[in-house]
Protein backbone atom coordinates (compact mmCIF):
# COMPACT_ATOMS: atom_id res chain seq x y z
CA UNK A 1 0.00 0.00 0.00
CA UNK A 2 2.88 2.41 0.72
CA UNK A 3 4.16 2.04 -2.83
CA UNK A 4 0.69 2.77 -4.24
CA UNK A 5 0.54 6.16 -2.49
CA UNK A 6 4.09 7.06 -3.50
CA UNK A 7 3.39 6.22 -7.14
CA UNK A 8 0.24 8.36 -7.18
CA UNK A 9 1.96 11.32 -5.51
CA UNK A 10 4.73 11.06 -8.11
CA UNK A 11 2.01 11.17 -10.80
CA UNK A 12 0.71 14.47 -9.40
CA UNK A 13 4.23 15.89 -9.16
CA UNK A 14 4.86 14.96 -12.80
CA UNK A 15 1.52 16.34 -14.00
CA UNK A 16 2.01 19.75 -12.38
CA UNK A 17 5.78 19.92 -12.64
CA UNK A 18 6.18 20.58 -8.92
CA UNK A 19 6.95 18.42 -5.87
CA UNK A 20 3.83 17.30 -4.01
CA UNK A 21 3.29 15.91 -0.53
CA UNK A 22 0.41 13.75 0.71
CA UNK A 23 -0.80 14.00 4.31
CA UNK A 24 -3.71 12.32 6.01
CA UNK A 25 -6.45 14.46 7.52
CA UNK A 26 -4.53 14.64 10.81
CA UNK A 27 -1.59 16.17 8.89
CA UNK A 28 0.59 13.07 9.23
CA UNK A 29 2.84 12.60 6.19
CA UNK A 30 2.07 9.60 3.97
CA UNK A 31 4.25 10.25 0.88
CA UNK A 32 6.11 13.05 -0.85
CA UNK A 33 7.36 13.70 -4.35
CA UNK A 34 11.09 13.72 -4.97
CA UNK A 35 12.91 16.80 -6.19
CA UNK A 36 14.59 16.79 -9.57
CA UNK A 37 18.36 16.88 -9.63
CA UNK A 38 18.51 20.40 -11.06
CA UNK A 39 15.97 21.90 -8.65
CA UNK A 40 16.98 24.78 -6.45
CA UNK A 41 15.92 23.40 -3.07
CA UNK A 42 15.56 26.87 -1.56
CA UNK A 43 12.95 27.62 -4.20
CA UNK A 44 10.81 24.56 -3.54
CA UNK A 45 11.24 24.05 0.20
CA UNK A 46 10.23 26.04 3.23
CA UNK A 47 10.41 25.19 6.96
CA UNK A 48 6.88 23.75 7.09
CA UNK A 49 7.46 21.36 4.21
CA UNK A 50 10.90 20.38 5.53
CA UNK A 51 9.50 19.64 8.97
CA UNK A 52 6.61 17.66 7.50
CA UNK A 53 9.03 15.45 5.57
CA UNK A 54 11.62 15.01 8.32
CA UNK A 55 9.26 14.67 11.29
CA UNK A 56 6.26 13.27 9.36
CA UNK A 57 3.76 15.77 10.74
CA UNK A 58 2.92 19.49 10.89
CA UNK A 59 2.66 21.69 13.96
CA UNK A 60 -0.64 22.65 15.59
CA UNK A 61 -0.17 26.27 14.46
CA UNK A 62 0.30 25.23 10.83
CA UNK A 63 -2.68 22.90 11.00
CA UNK A 64 -4.90 25.64 12.46
CA UNK A 65 -3.81 28.08 9.75
CA UNK A 66 -4.66 25.70 6.91
CA UNK A 67 -7.91 24.43 8.45
CA UNK A 68 -9.12 28.02 8.84
CA UNK A 69 -9.46 28.12 5.03
CA UNK A 70 -12.01 25.29 5.08
CA UNK A 71 -9.83 22.58 3.56
CA UNK A 72 -11.82 19.86 5.38
CA UNK A 73 -14.97 20.98 3.52
CA UNK A 74 -13.42 21.94 0.18
CA UNK A 75 -14.57 20.11 -2.94
CA UNK A 76 -11.99 21.63 -5.27
CA UNK A 77 -8.40 22.98 -5.09
CA UNK A 78 -7.67 25.93 -2.80
CA UNK A 79 -5.00 28.60 -2.78
CA UNK A 80 -3.72 29.43 0.69
CA UNK A 81 -1.52 32.49 1.27
CA UNK A 82 1.63 32.43 3.38
CA UNK A 83 1.63 33.30 7.08
CA UNK A 84 5.13 33.84 8.52
CA UNK A 85 3.66 34.01 12.05
CA UNK A 86 2.61 30.36 11.70
CA UNK A 87 5.89 29.42 10.03
CA UNK A 88 4.25 29.23 6.58
CA UNK A 89 6.64 31.29 4.47
CA UNK A 90 5.34 30.15 1.08
CA UNK A 91 1.78 29.92 -0.15
CA UNK A 92 0.21 26.54 -0.88
CA UNK A 93 -2.14 24.89 -3.30
CA UNK A 94 -4.21 22.26 -1.55
CA UNK A 95 -5.90 19.42 -3.44
CA UNK A 96 -8.41 17.85 -1.05
CA UNK A 97 -8.34 14.05 -1.16
CA UNK A 98 -11.95 12.94 -0.95
CA UNK A 99 -14.04 9.86 -1.49
CA UNK A 100 -17.85 9.90 -1.51
CA UNK A 101 -17.96 13.31 0.12
CA UNK A 102 -15.53 12.52 2.94
CA UNK A 103 -12.08 14.09 3.15
CA UNK A 104 -9.34 11.56 3.83
CA UNK A 105 -6.26 13.72 3.31
CA UNK A 106 -4.61 16.54 1.41
CA UNK A 107 -2.11 16.90 -1.43
CA UNK A 108 0.07 19.99 -0.98
CA UNK A 109 2.12 21.94 -3.53
CA UNK A 110 4.11 25.11 -2.98
CA UNK A 111 2.42 27.95 -4.86
CA UNK A 112 5.42 29.27 -6.78
CA UNK A 113 5.96 30.68 -10.26
CA UNK A 114 5.60 27.22 -11.81
CA UNK A 115 1.98 27.03 -10.65
CA UNK A 116 1.10 30.72 -10.77
CA UNK A 117 -0.86 30.29 -13.98
CA UNK A 118 -3.23 27.64 -12.64
CA UNK A 119 -6.83 28.87 -12.55
CA UNK A 120 -8.28 27.07 -9.54
CA UNK A 121 -11.76 28.47 -10.19
CA UNK A 122 -11.98 26.17 -13.23
CA UNK A 123 -10.01 23.13 -12.06
CA UNK A 124 -11.00 20.89 -14.97
CA UNK A 125 -10.28 23.48 -17.67
CA UNK A 126 -6.53 22.97 -17.26
CA UNK A 127 -5.64 19.40 -18.28
CA UNK A 128 -2.70 19.33 -15.85
CA UNK A 129 -4.92 20.20 -12.89
CA UNK A 130 -7.68 17.88 -14.08
CA UNK A 131 -5.20 15.00 -14.16
CA UNK A 132 -3.93 15.87 -10.70
CA UNK A 133 -7.48 15.97 -9.32
CA UNK A 134 -8.27 12.60 -10.91
CA UNK A 135 -5.18 11.13 -9.24
CA UNK A 136 -6.17 12.70 -5.92
CA UNK A 137 -9.55 10.97 -6.25
CA UNK A 138 -7.78 7.63 -6.71
CA UNK A 139 -5.78 8.33 -3.57
CA UNK A 140 -9.02 9.08 -1.74
CA UNK A 141 -10.49 5.76 -2.86
CA UNK A 142 -7.44 3.90 -1.55
CA UNK A 143 -7.48 5.73 1.78
CA UNK A 144 -11.20 5.11 2.17
CA UNK A 145 -10.78 1.39 1.51
CA UNK A 146 -7.92 1.26 3.99
CA UNK A 147 -10.00 3.15 6.53
CA UNK A 148 -12.90 0.71 6.15
CA UNK A 149 -10.64 -2.29 6.53
CA UNK A 150 -8.90 -0.68 9.48
CA UNK A 151 -12.21 0.18 11.13
CA UNK A 152 -13.41 -3.41 10.86
CA UNK A 153 -10.19 -4.79 12.33
CA UNK A 154 -10.31 -2.09 15.00
CA UNK A 155 -13.82 -3.08 16.05
CA UNK A 156 -12.69 -6.69 16.47
CA UNK A 157 -9.61 -5.64 18.44
CA UNK A 158 -11.72 -3.43 20.72
CA UNK A 159 -14.08 -6.33 21.40
CA UNK A 160 -11.14 -8.61 22.25
CA UNK A 161 -9.57 -6.05 24.60
CA UNK A 162 -12.58 -4.54 26.33
CA UNK A 163 -15.73 -6.36 25.23
CA UNK A 164 -17.90 -8.64 27.30
CA UNK A 165 -16.30 -12.02 28.04
CA UNK A 166 -19.03 -13.84 26.13
CA UNK A 167 -18.12 -12.08 22.88
CA UNK A 168 -14.35 -12.11 23.12
CA UNK A 169 -13.79 -15.60 21.75
CA UNK A 170 -15.86 -14.91 18.64
CA UNK A 171 -14.09 -11.56 18.10
CA UNK A 172 -10.68 -13.19 18.53
CA UNK A 173 -11.59 -15.88 16.00
CA UNK A 174 -12.72 -13.25 13.48
CA UNK A 175 -9.59 -11.16 14.09
CA UNK A 176 -7.42 -14.25 13.62
CA UNK A 177 -9.11 -15.01 10.31
CA UNK A 178 -8.73 -11.44 9.09
CA UNK A 179 -5.02 -11.26 10.03
CA UNK A 180 -4.10 -14.65 8.56
CA UNK A 181 -0.73 -16.08 9.50
CA UNK A 182 0.28 -12.88 11.28
CA UNK A 183 -2.26 -13.66 14.02
CA UNK A 184 -0.13 -16.59 15.20
CA UNK A 185 3.19 -14.77 15.04
CA UNK A 186 4.91 -12.46 17.53
CA UNK A 187 2.81 -9.41 18.33
CA UNK A 188 3.21 -6.26 20.37
CA UNK A 189 0.41 -4.20 21.89
CA UNK A 190 0.73 -0.43 22.33
CA UNK A 191 -1.44 1.85 24.46
CA UNK A 192 -1.49 5.62 23.89
CA UNK A 193 -3.27 7.53 26.64
CA UNK A 194 -5.15 9.73 26.61
CA UNK A 195 -6.54 9.66 23.07
CA UNK A 196 -9.11 12.25 21.99
CA UNK A 197 -12.13 10.69 20.33
CA UNK A 198 -13.36 12.26 17.09
CA UNK A 199 -16.58 14.22 16.97
CA UNK A 200 -17.65 13.54 13.41
CA UNK A 201 -16.06 16.69 12.06
CA UNK A 202 -14.76 14.81 9.03
CA UNK A 203 -18.12 14.02 7.57
CA UNK A 204 -21.13 11.77 7.87
CA UNK A 205 -20.86 8.19 6.73
CA UNK A 206 -17.16 7.92 7.59
CA UNK A 207 -16.78 4.52 9.30
CA UNK A 208 -13.77 5.65 11.25
CA UNK A 209 -14.71 9.19 12.26
CA UNK A 210 -15.79 8.28 15.82
CA UNK A 211 -12.24 7.27 16.67
CA UNK A 212 -10.45 9.79 14.51
CA UNK A 213 -8.08 7.06 13.22
CA UNK A 214 -9.56 6.48 9.77
CA UNK A 215 -6.37 6.80 7.74
CA UNK A 216 -3.91 6.27 10.58
CA UNK A 217 -3.11 2.77 9.34
CA UNK A 218 -1.85 4.35 6.13
CA UNK A 219 1.07 5.86 8.01
CA UNK A 220 1.80 2.96 10.33
CA UNK A 221 3.94 0.25 8.78
CA UNK A 222 3.65 -2.96 10.78
CA UNK A 223 0.44 -2.00 12.58
CA UNK A 224 -2.19 -4.70 12.09
CA UNK A 225 -5.11 -2.97 13.84
CA UNK A 226 -5.96 0.24 15.69
CA UNK A 227 -8.89 1.08 17.94
CA UNK A 228 -9.89 3.59 20.58
CA UNK A 229 -10.88 1.97 23.87
CA UNK A 230 -13.14 4.11 26.10
CA UNK A 231 -12.35 4.28 29.80
CA UNK A 232 -14.69 2.19 31.96
CA UNK A 233 -15.51 5.32 33.98
CA UNK A 234 -18.11 7.60 32.31
CA UNK A 235 -15.88 10.67 32.44
CA UNK A 236 -12.59 8.85 31.94
CA UNK A 237 -10.38 9.46 28.90
CA UNK A 238 -10.12 6.99 26.07
CA UNK A 239 -6.90 5.25 25.08
CA UNK A 240 -5.68 4.09 21.68
CA UNK A 241 -4.67 0.46 21.18
CA UNK A 242 -2.32 -0.57 18.36
CA UNK A 243 -1.61 -4.21 17.55
CA UNK A 244 1.83 -4.42 15.93
CA UNK A 245 3.47 -7.25 14.04
CA UNK A 246 6.95 -8.12 15.36
CA UNK A 247 9.77 -10.14 13.85
CA UNK A 248 10.51 -11.91 17.13
CA UNK A 249 9.23 -11.65 20.70
CA UNK A 250 12.66 -10.30 21.67
CA UNK A 251 12.54 -7.32 19.26
CA UNK A 252 10.02 -4.64 20.24
CA UNK A 253 11.47 -1.90 18.00
CA UNK A 254 8.48 -1.91 15.58
CA UNK A 255 6.07 -1.41 18.50
CA UNK A 256 8.16 1.42 19.89
CA UNK A 257 8.32 3.08 16.47
CA UNK A 258 4.55 2.81 16.11
CA UNK A 259 4.08 4.31 19.59
CA UNK A 260 6.36 7.25 18.83
CA UNK A 261 4.53 7.99 15.58
CA UNK A 262 1.10 7.76 17.20
CA UNK A 263 2.20 10.16 19.93
CA UNK A 264 2.77 12.76 17.20
CA UNK A 265 -0.94 12.72 16.37
CA UNK A 266 -2.86 15.80 17.52
CA UNK A 267 -5.30 13.39 19.17
CA UNK A 268 -2.57 12.17 21.52
CA UNK A 269 -2.06 15.66 22.96
CA UNK A 270 0.64 15.41 25.62
CA UNK A 271 -0.09 11.75 26.23
CA UNK A 272 2.26 8.86 26.88
CA UNK A 273 2.54 5.35 25.49
CA UNK A 274 3.07 1.92 26.98
CA UNK A 275 4.30 -1.32 25.45
CA UNK A 276 3.09 -4.68 26.74
CA UNK A 277 5.41 -7.65 26.92
CA UNK A 278 5.38 -9.25 23.45
CA UNK A 279 3.06 -12.21 22.89
CA UNK A 280 2.79 -14.95 20.32
CA UNK A 281 -0.75 -15.10 19.02
CA UNK A 282 -3.95 -13.46 20.24
CA UNK A 283 -4.80 -15.54 23.31
CA UNK A 284 -3.30 -13.17 25.90
CA UNK A 285 -4.33 -9.84 24.38
CA UNK A 286 -6.59 -8.74 27.29
CA UNK A 287 -3.71 -9.23 29.75
CA UNK A 288 -1.34 -7.51 27.32
CA UNK A 289 -3.73 -4.54 27.18
CA UNK A 290 -3.60 -4.19 30.97
CA UNK A 291 0.19 -4.20 30.75
CA UNK A 292 0.28 -1.61 27.95
CA UNK A 293 -2.11 0.70 29.81
CA UNK A 294 -0.13 0.28 33.03
CA UNK A 295 3.10 1.16 31.25
CA UNK A 296 1.48 4.24 29.70
CA UNK A 297 0.27 5.35 33.16
CA UNK A 298 3.75 4.78 34.58
CA UNK A 299 5.28 6.89 31.80
CA UNK A 300 2.90 9.71 32.72
CA UNK A 301 3.76 9.34 36.43
CA UNK A 302 7.54 9.15 35.96
CA UNK A 303 8.92 11.34 33.18
CA UNK A 304 12.19 9.39 33.30
CA UNK A 305 10.30 6.35 31.96
CA UNK A 306 8.55 8.06 29.07
CA UNK A 307 7.15 9.16 26.82
CA UNK A 308 7.19 5.47 25.77
CA UNK A 309 7.58 2.92 28.55
CA UNK A 310 7.88 -0.86 28.38
CA UNK A 311 6.03 -3.02 30.88
CA UNK A 312 9.19 -4.86 31.86
CA UNK A 313 11.02 -1.63 32.70
CA UNK A 314 8.58 0.16 35.02
CA UNK A 315 9.60 -1.58 38.25
CA UNK A 316 7.14 -1.22 41.14
CA UNK A 317 4.56 0.34 38.85
CA UNK A 318 3.90 -3.17 37.52
CA UNK A 319 2.30 -3.97 40.87
CA UNK A 320 0.63 -0.60 41.41
CA UNK A 321 -0.82 -0.34 37.91
CA UNK A 322 -2.42 -3.76 38.32
CA UNK A 323 -4.40 -2.65 41.37
CA UNK A 324 -7.87 -1.06 41.19
CA UNK A 325 -7.88 2.74 41.34
CA UNK A 326 -7.31 3.93 44.90
CA UNK A 327 -6.41 0.48 46.24
CA UNK A 328 -2.89 1.53 47.20
CA UNK A 329 -3.99 4.71 48.97
CA UNK A 330 -3.49 4.76 52.76
CA UNK A 331 -5.03 7.10 55.32
CA UNK A 332 -1.72 7.54 57.14
CA UNK A 333 -0.07 8.96 54.03
CA UNK A 334 -2.96 11.19 53.01
CA UNK A 335 -1.84 14.26 55.05
CA UNK A 336 1.57 14.14 53.36
CA UNK A 337 -0.09 14.30 49.92
CA UNK A 338 -1.70 17.68 50.58
CA UNK A 339 -0.38 20.38 48.20
CA UNK A 340 1.08 22.28 51.14
CA UNK A 341 3.44 19.37 51.85
CA UNK A 342 4.59 18.70 48.27
CA UNK A 343 8.23 19.39 49.19
CA UNK A 344 8.11 16.94 52.09
CA UNK A 345 6.50 14.28 49.89
CA UNK A 346 9.21 14.69 47.27
CA UNK A 347 11.90 14.51 49.94
CA UNK A 348 10.45 11.28 51.31
CA UNK A 349 10.17 9.72 47.84
CA UNK A 350 13.74 10.60 46.87
CA UNK A 351 14.97 9.29 50.25
CA UNK A 352 13.23 5.97 49.66
CA UNK A 353 14.35 5.83 46.02
CA UNK A 354 17.91 6.18 47.34
CA UNK A 355 17.42 3.16 49.62
CA UNK A 356 17.41 5.37 52.70
CA UNK A 357 20.95 6.64 52.17
CA UNK A 358 21.10 10.16 53.58
CA UNK A 359 24.18 11.25 51.65
CA UNK A 360 22.78 10.23 48.27
CA UNK A 361 19.42 11.80 49.08
CA UNK A 362 20.90 15.13 50.19
CA UNK A 363 23.04 15.28 47.05
CA UNK A 364 20.08 14.44 44.80
CA UNK A 365 17.95 17.15 46.40
CA UNK A 366 20.79 19.67 46.72
CA UNK A 367 20.19 20.21 50.46
CA UNK A 368 22.21 19.86 53.66
CA UNK A 369 21.91 16.63 55.63
CA UNK A 370 20.46 18.45 58.61
CA UNK A 371 17.72 19.86 56.38
CA UNK A 372 17.05 16.34 55.18
CA UNK A 373 16.78 14.99 58.72
CA UNK A 374 14.41 17.80 59.68
CA UNK A 375 12.15 17.08 56.71
CA UNK A 376 12.11 13.33 57.38
CA UNK A 377 11.14 14.01 60.99
CA UNK A 378 8.23 16.12 59.72
CA UNK A 379 7.21 13.26 57.42
CA UNK A 380 7.10 10.90 60.38
CA UNK A 381 5.00 13.38 62.36
CA UNK A 382 2.49 13.78 59.52
CA UNK A 383 2.15 10.09 58.73
CA UNK A 384 2.79 8.40 62.06
CA UNK A 385 5.17 6.01 60.28
CA UNK A 386 8.59 5.04 61.59
CA UNK A 387 11.07 5.39 58.73
CA UNK A 388 13.55 3.22 60.62
CA UNK A 389 11.18 0.29 60.08
CA UNK A 390 11.10 -1.59 56.79
CA UNK A 391 7.33 -1.97 56.72
CA UNK A 392 6.82 1.76 57.34
CA UNK A 393 9.20 2.58 54.51
CA UNK A 394 7.50 0.11 52.19
CA UNK A 395 4.03 1.47 52.90
CA UNK A 396 5.12 5.06 52.41
CA UNK A 397 7.09 4.30 49.24
CA UNK A 398 4.26 2.41 47.55
CA UNK A 399 1.67 5.00 48.58
CA UNK A 400 3.78 7.82 47.14
CA UNK A 401 4.29 5.95 43.86
CA UNK A 402 0.59 5.11 43.70
CA UNK A 403 -0.28 8.78 44.14
CA UNK A 404 1.60 9.51 40.92
CA UNK A 405 -0.70 7.17 39.03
Amino acid sequence: MRGDYQHLVDEISAALGAPATLEDRDFVLIAFGAHGGDDDLDAVMDPVRTRSILQRRSTAAVRAWFEAFGIARAQSPLRIPPDPAAGVFKGRICLPVRHRGVVHGYVWLLDDEQLAGLDLSLPYADPRLAQAMETAARIGELLAAEARAGAELGELLREVLAGRPAGRDAAAAALREAMGQAADGPLGLVAVAPWALGDGEHGEGDPSAPDGIGSALAGQSGVAALCAVPDPLPEGPAALAALVRLRTTAAVAPARTAAERLLRSPRAGNGTAGLAAPRRGLAELPEAWREALGAARAAAAEPRLGPVAEWGAIGPYRVLASLPAGAAADTSVRPLLAPAHAELARTAEVFLDCAGQAGRTAAALGIHRQTLYYRLARVEQLTGLDLDEGEGRLLLHMALKAARL
